[in-house]
């Protein structure tokens, strides 16, 4: 009973947050989602839909770290981004609280360890193929002999290691570690998804995208479990990013490309 008064409280306190009131309730939203006075936003290195980089400004870019800024300016809590170097570890921060959120592909065994907002946007997943790379198509990629790079634990792992009968799955560290695969020839191809692919292809001189997709993976701002009365806060937070625009400004400014934007839900 006290779990559902406490869920109620924090739905009328986010209605109330939104309408610009409720300075009381603010402060209860903001010790369920940032329970250490600050927004713990765990991201990874090496890709758009995370952090990158941003030469131009000076400072990191990518849409988890926009979008976590923001989530924390409009919870009124210092932003605090935690850096890690693979996603595996993200996951890890949110699932034992390390972390307070994280942008990250929303599958379902995911959401048996961390609860999830509705989907921030969507994008591809495909193959990275290197330089004099035989293979033109994604159905030549499940073929005897081939060795397939995924990041370790990653949700590609999970699905190609179920899905794929002929080729070898290869295990990478991170995504510097695919490159120098690729670069030595011990890949054939490298799985992920289609904005983290493009950028690894600069890096990657001669390398491409092979056209066609094997899957979608579906971005959302995953919290630990036990905070169901942020989850509220969470979902008008992110259908208001998405009708203001902040989510495509996001997307834009970190040069993520093959991203698709679902509808706002009314």
């Amino acid at each position: 009973m006290a779990g559902r008064r406490q869920v109620i409280v924090a739905v009328l306190a986010v209605a109330a947050l939104f309408a610009g009131g409720a300075i009381a309730a603010d402060a209860e939203i903001r010790q369920i989602l940032a329970p250490s006075g600050a927004l713990r936003v765990a991201l990874y290195t090496g890709t758009p839909t995370s952090i990158l980089p941003d030469p131009k400004s000076g400072g990191p870019k990518g849409v988890g770290h926009d979008l976590g800024k923001e989530l924390a300016s409009r919870l009124g809590v210092p932003f605090e981004p935690v850096i890690f170097t693979v996603n595996a570890e993200v996951l890890e921060a949110v699932k034992t609280g390390k972390a307070d959120i994280a942008l990250t592909n929303a599958t379902a065994a995911r959401a048996r360890e961390m609860d999830f907002g509705p989907p921030v946007f969507e994008v591809e997943l495909g193959y990275l193929v290197p330089k004099g790379s035989a293979l033109t198509a994604l159905a030549e990629v499940d073929a005897a002999g081939m060795r397939v790079g995924v990041t370790a634990g990653s949700s590609s792992d999970g699905t190609l290691t179920r899905d794929l009968k002929k080729a070898e799955i290869v295990r990478a560290a991170n995504f510097d570690a695919a490159i120098e695969m690729l670069t030595a020839g011990t890949l054939h191809a490298y799985a992920t998804n289609k904005a983290t692919l493009y950028e690894m292809s600069e890096k990657l001189p001669g390398s491409k995208v092979l056209d066609g997709r094997w899957g979608v993976e579906r971005f959302a701002i995953g919290v630990p479990k036990g905070r169901d009365g942020g989850l509220a806060f969470i979902r008008q937070f992110t259908e208001a990013a998405k009708s203001e625009g902040l989510v495509r400004a996001a997307i834009v400014r970190a040069g993520l490309r093959g991203a698709v934007t679902p509808e706002t839900q009314n």
